[in-house]
């Protein structure tokens, strides 16, 4: 170990080494402007003029002192840094004549004070780097009177927001949005971007939020959500804000949302309601998570077999989504509360959220089927109503026992109910020769409720980093389903005339109940002054019953007799043992950490009906390791590293024969055994200061031994398809990803340009009708990124890039998906006089001929507006809105996955024109927001 660091260290700072063979240096004293203290522990950076680049290093001593030697001839910059004050930056060259440049007395401002005072040498530095936190300054980007959260998001280098809201980030969906580090509406992330002034923010943190755990002990324990924590100014935290607007128009489309918020310090109120049918409003991205966990549960962090309470052998449910297909009609509305009080020593932060949403619409498809020595063309169509609603209140306590421990307690309750509606028909042929026909129709409906509550104890002892930490969690669950499947399936012969029919009509009750508790134990302990170890133990504990019955009609509409071979009533349990030990070492501009987590899993299922049991007893290794070196103050390099054991589902073992829908039958496999995978990550970022260049890189690699595949066995006489499960020893499948942002700020021009690029690849395998099918799919899609405001002159933003598609089969190597694209967004806002504004939100997508396609696909979604403010702040907006001015959104989508083509096309919300209203409104006690 001690070679090795020596090695990186010569690596890393044998320049700095040569370098300081030199005499010159840089010397000088750091004070208060006004009040002349010395400010201690000041940040002290050269940098080289032409690249901004770290040359050297210190903080200044007790005294504001400071001095760097070691220096080398050459043109510099100056950069000096404290807490609350004005960035100090001040070129210099250092020459034969002028070896040692003594800057003397550095006063430094602080910010506050700005507003009054002109501050001669110093900038606003636009993005800190500090470790795996990216901070953005709002202050060096501009923003339009009355913009949103969105619209500062949408210049800040590396992320990007849709025009659904949602926000990607390194490459990976951000999910939770913070206010001041706290939860505002629980996890909805629109609720932030969407309605937060951006004139109220001071700065924006992009990081991957650790589990509470990890960051009381300051060890990482490998779980991670990518997270945006939005902190507000000090004067905007006291006052009131919102807004309000209606909008109607022909065609039947309409929305109507509005948002009032009070912050008095510490403690913030707000209440929100939204309704509409025209996709803007109510219908945030991931809609379904802002109402928690009601489908699937997971079995603890071990890789335990999933207890999901949804099955391949239920009917059509709704997940509560809008994904763009059908007419949506949504209505939501919420409440938020949180308070601290007690010095600080107490906090509540709590959520109440109920909506609605329904979905009508049509679906009709043409798949193309390639087996060996056969092709299969089915076209389908399908009629779907829809219908979701539920309601969520959850609430957080913590409270700060004493000085050295914490207690935080949080509850929360989710009821779900639901309605699906679908009527199937489909007709197949093998080379044009008719196969089958049938129609399919299910009607269901099921009554979902779930409550969770966890409990985190902390304690932090005399030694410096020796803590303590327990949790405790439950979660229970349940689900009623109540539902009715009628199929009719007419076979044909190869003279196309009907040999056989299936006849299906049958009820089906589902009766899911989920309960489990979680308890771990973790203690951290300090081994050095650049080592310590966190080790856990935990217990997990699931017990579960699934009750599933089929019947059949003794009489019509009388459903009692009860088929055997498509009910089940199974008993499930779960217990779990988890170890682990992870280790960490911090020296300098390194961060080294390591360890793995051993879980022994019993599972125990019983068969209610026949009293056959199924025992499987496993152990899960998930090692993991991170290295991050911080190269340059505004720059950190970061590799990770992870492997899980991956069990097979209830879903894929479990042997019951399905019916759900007849063409397509899955059958269990009880042999499966777990896979095993490897995922190694990477990120860089790093930003200079003075010539204001973020650039950043990020990639995955993934490879997964023995995977599960699926082994579907296919007639071409009939069309029936069965599909099982299967080990794949000896094969890998592997997932890449690979991401870049560079921008830049061309200071002459007042425009901002990056170039970004994404790459994805996936190599995976599947057995048709036995025979090994390997299937590989890249796609690449570079970028241009360019971006100006003018406050109240115009504004615009475009993203555009070719796309590069390879996907093709070992199965069908003629028939593959390869092919090129373009993809284009943006927007643009002109201010006129008369305080008018015009404007457009638009999107363009091209996909060339393939094999598998030989047509090619384009699209161009042009929206616009014309808008007039009024009153002085112009926050009253009279606005005429037109979706979709070419009508070109018809709907339609294309995929080409191993030996299977699609082609769908759906309703969708196609063009309309809207006049809105809406009205922007703000009163804080820092007086009124700057326009």
């Amino acid at each position: 170990m001690k070679l090795i660091n020596r090695l990186l260290l010569f690596v890393f700072f044998s320049p700095l080494t040569l370098w300081a063979q030199s005499n010159f240096s840089v010397k000088g004293v750091v004070a208060d402007s006004v009040e002349m203290a010395k400010l201690d522990n000041t940040s002290i950076a050269v940098l080289n003029a032409k690249d901004s680049t770290l040359v050297s290093f210190t903080y200044a001593t007790g005294d504001g002192a400071f001095s760097i030697k070691g220096l080398h001839k050459g043109k510099f910059i100056l950069l000096v840094s404290y807490p609350k004050y004005a960035d100090y930056v001040e070129r210099f060259s250092l020459d034969s004549l002028h070896q040692i440049y003594n800057f003397g007395h550095i006063n430094m401002q602080l910010k506050e004070r700005l507003l009054k005072e002109v501050i001669v040498k110093g900038t606003a530095v636009a993005i800190k780097v500090k470790g795996d936190t990216t901070e953005f300054n709002a202050a060096a980007y501009t923003v339009q009177p009355n913009a949103k959260v969105e619209d500062l998001l949408r210049q800040l280098p590396g992320i990007q927001v849709d025009k659904d809201g949602k926000i990607t980030a390194q490459g990976e969906t951000v999910s939770k949005v913070l206010v001041d580090g706290e939860e505002f509406f629980g996890d909805d992330p629109t609720l932030v971007t969407k309605n937060i002034r951006a004139d109220m923010v001071d700065k924006v943190q992009l990081y991957d939020k650790k589990s509470d755990q990890a960051a009381f002990t300051g060890i990482d324990d490998g779980k991670k959500t990518k997270t945006i924590n939005v902190k507000l100014k000090s004067d905007k935290k006291n006052g009131m804000f919102g807004k309000a607007d209606a909008g109607d128009g022909p065609g039947g489309y309409y929305q109507a949302q509005g948002i009032f918020n009070t912050f008095s310090n510490k403690q913030k109120f707000s209440v929100y309601g939204t309704a509409g049918n025209n996709s803007r409003v109510g219908l945030g991205f991931e809609d379904n998570q802002k109402y928690g966990s009601g489908q699937d549960l997971q079995f603890g962090d071990d890789g335990g077999i999933m207890i999901s309470l949804q099955q391949a052998d239920d009917l059509d449910q709704f997940d509560g989504r809008y994904n763009g297909q059908g007419i949506p009609t949504a209505r939501n509305g919420g409440m938020h509360y949180e308070n601290k009080w007690n010095s600080d020593k107490e906090s509540i932060n709590s959520n109440y959220k109920v909506g609605s949403l329904n979905i009508d619409g049509v679906n009709n498809s043409q798949t193309q089927n390639n087996l060996p020595g056969d092709i299969l063309n089915s076209t389908s169509g399908q009629e779907f109503h829809k219908y979701m609603f539920r309601q969520k209140l959850d609430a957080t306590y913590q409270v700060k026992l004493d000085t050295t421990s914490n207690l935080k307690l949080a509850i929360d309750g989710t009821q779900r109910h639901s309605t699906t509606n679908d009527t199937y028909t489909s007709t197949e042929l093998n080379n044009d020769t008719l196969i089958n026909k049938s129609t399919r129709s299910v009607l269901n409906t099921i009554d979902q409720k779930a409550l969770n509550a966890s409990a985190f104890y902390t304690k932090k002892f005399r030694k410096k980093g020796r803590t303590l930490s327990a949790t405790l969690t439950e979660g229970y669950s349940e689900s009623k389903a109540k539902g009715f499947l009628n199929s009719d399936i007419s076979f044909y012969n190869t003279k196309g005339n009907q040999d056989s029919a299936q006849l299906i009509n049958q009820r089906k009750i589902a009766n899911l109940i989920n309960n489990t508790v979680t308890a771990n134990v973790a203690w951290s302990e300090p081994l050095s002054k650049t080592f310590a170890v966190i080790v856990n133990f935990g217990i997990n504990v699931n017990n579960s019953s699934a009750d599933r019955q089929s019947f059949n009609q003794s009489s019509p509409g009388t459903y009692n007799v009860l088929v055997d071979s498509l009910s089940s009533n199974y008993r499930l349990n779960e217990f779990a043992n988890q170890a682990g030990a992870i280790f960490n070492y911090k020296k300098g501009k390194h961060n080294l950490t390591f360890g793995t987590r051993i879980s022994d899993v019993k599972f125990h299922q019983v068969d209610e009906v026949t009293g056959n049991i199924l025992d499987r007893r496993f152990i899960n290794w998930g090692p993991q390791a991170s290295y991050q070196y911080h190269f340059a103050q505004q720059g950190v390099f970061i590799i990770n590293y992870n492997g899980n054991t991956t069990q097979p589902t209830l879903d894929q073992i479990q042997p019951l024969r399905l019916n759900t829908d007849p063409l397509n039958i899955i059958l269990g496999n009880p042999n499966l055994k777990p896979s095993f995978t490897n995922t190694f990550f990477i990120n860089y970022r790093n930003y200079k200061v003075v010539s204001d260049q973020f650039t950043g890189f990020y990639g995955s690699y993934s490879i997964t031994g023995n995977p599960i595949v699926t082994d579907v066995t296919t007639d071409p006489v009939s069309g029936k398809s069965i599909s099982k499960y299967l080990n794949l020893p000896g094969r890998e499948t592997v997932r890449t990803f690979f991401g870049g942002d560079l921008t830049k700020k061309l200071n002459k021009l007042d425009v901002n340009i990056g170039l970004t690029f994404n790459a994805n690849g996936n190599t995976y395998y599947n057995l048709i009708n036995d025979q090994l099918n390997k299937t590989e799919s890249y796609t690449f899609n570079p970028g241009i990124v360019i971006n100006e405001y003018k406050a109240k002159k115009f504004d615009y933003g475009f993203r555009f890039g070719p796309t590069f598609t390879i996907s093709q089969s070992s199965l069908q190597p003629n028939i593959n998906n390869n092919g090129t694209g373009f993809k284009a967004d943006g927007n643009f806002t002109i201010y006129l006089p008369g305080k008018f504004q015009i404007g457009s939100y638009s999107d363009y997508e091209f996909d060339g001929k393939t094999e598998s396609f030989n047509n090619t696909l384009s699209k161009v979604n042009l929206n616009g507006f014309i808008a007039k403010t009024f009153l002085k702040s112009d926050n009253l907006k009279l606005e005429l809105w037109g979706n979709d001015l070419l009508n070109q959104n018809v709907g339609f989508s294309r995929t080409a996955t191993a030996s299977t083509i699609v082609q769908n096309n759906y309703t969708t919300i196609k063009r309309y024109f809207m006049f809105t209203l809406s009205y922007d409104f703000t009163k804080m006690a820092g007086g009124s927001p700057k326009k």
